[in-house]
């Protein structure tokens, strides 16, 4: 019987996000429309965190998040509060299969360099005061690397990618630091960019590099912002083809990144997307150091409410060992419930059977 993990991942594991409850999108309609103030709206949002923190604990879960409930799409808030990135609202939104999302991204307006009163790491020790002692407070960024996305480089900021790479780098590590500072042990970064580079047609791309070049650069800038971070933060990279709505936007195995990504990226644990056919097979493991980062099988769907059989389950984790071995192994949803502010097709009540059925099912499995 293999022990159960003493550090995160765990076991049983979420990627973050989680359905905003009514209250809270009333609330940020109000504050749109100028009936509440800016304090009320947060004051909202601490509350349902509250609760939120409450049930995650409840359902057994040991790293627990405030379900972005301050924001509005999982990467653009984060974003836009890094000195020299805006958002704007471009002409068209993002298109998954179909769909069209909200209209909302961001732009590099000048020199890219951390904010020291970004609003996330004051957000994150609230989160934290609220978890206390009882669990993991996890905090949830987008990758450094989402920055490469078609149309957010500026040529006449950054001629030079590698300047751009190098700049992007540095804000990271500071921002890292900074949630370091204030008592994050447990980051994880979150990253289409990537998973976009294993799909036959790179989606979001306008750099006019090759894909290989574009792997290695992805590489490189994800180990140049780890390069001598705290030795008792865990780091991990969420790799996802899109979820909005309960919609995907590309699919692909992980194959063409597994030789470069899997292999070298110098994080705690990769949270891959396993959910569906989309996903390809768990053959980009082998590429997995043995005894290396752990493995987060994103095996349940938070797309839908209907939970997975647990046979089918176990036996797609036992196929996974041919590649990892199961002490390297963990289970989660293939995403969060709620990218972006809209959430995807499925109540609160399925999204919580679901989590605790996640960790019952670790517990037969790992013991």
């Amino acid at each position: 019987m293999t022990k159960t993990l003493i550090k995160a991942p765990f076991r049983a594991d979420h990627v973050g996000s989680l359905l905003r409850p009514a209250r809270i999108h009333k609330a940020r309609k109000d504050f749109q429309e100028g009936h509440i103030t800016a304090q009320e709206l947060h004051e909202i949002e601490t509350d349902e965190i509250k609760k939120v923190v409450d049930k995650q604990i409840e359902v057994g879960l040991k790293a627990v998040t405030d379900g972005e409930f301050r924001r509005r799409f999982w990467h653009t808030d984060f974003l836009e509060h890094l000195n020299g990135v805006e958002g704007y609202i471009p002409e068209h939104g993002f298109k998954f299969k179909g769909e069209e999302t909200e209209r909302y991204d961001v732009r590099v307006v000048g020199k890219i360099s951390f904010n020291p009163h970004h609003p996330h790491i004051k957000d994150f020790i609230e989160f934290k005061e609220i978890v206390g002692d009882r669990a993991i407070a996890k905090q949830t960024i987008p990758s450094p690397n989402q920055l490469f996305n078609a149309g957010i480089r500026n040529l006449e900021v950054y001629a030079d990618i590698e300047e751009y790479a190098n700049d992007i780098i540095q804000a990271y590590r500071e921002s890292i630091n900074a949630f370091y500072d204030a008592g994050c042990r447990y980051l994880q970064l979150d990253d289409v960019y990537i998973a976009g580079l294993n799909a036959p047609e790179i989606p979001f791309n306008d750099s006019g590099y090759s894909r290989e070049e574009l792997i290695e650069l992805a590489l490189r800038v994800a180990n140049g912002v780890l390069e001598d971070k705290p030795e008792d933060l865990i780091v991990t990279t969420h790799l996802c083809r899109g979820n909005y709505r309960s919609k995907w936007a590309f699919e692909g195995s992980y194959a063409k990144i597994a030789p470069t990504l899997f292999a070298k990226e110098k994080v705690n644990g990769f949270f891959l997307e396993y959910d569906d056919d989309r996903s390809g097979d768990f053959e980009p493991l082998e590429y997995i150091p043995n005894g290396g980062p752990q493995v987060v099988l994103g095996v349940f769907t938070s797309k839908h409410g209907t939970l997975e059989e647990k046979e089918t389950i176990k036996a797609r984790v036992k196929e996974a060992t041919k590649y990892v071995p199961l002490e390297q192994l963990c289970i989660s949803p293939q995403c969060g419930f709620a990218s972006t502010h809209h959430g995807n097709i499925l109540t609160e009540e399925e999204q919580w059977a679901k989590l605790k059925y996640i960790v019952d099912l670790s517990k037969e499995i790992w013991g």
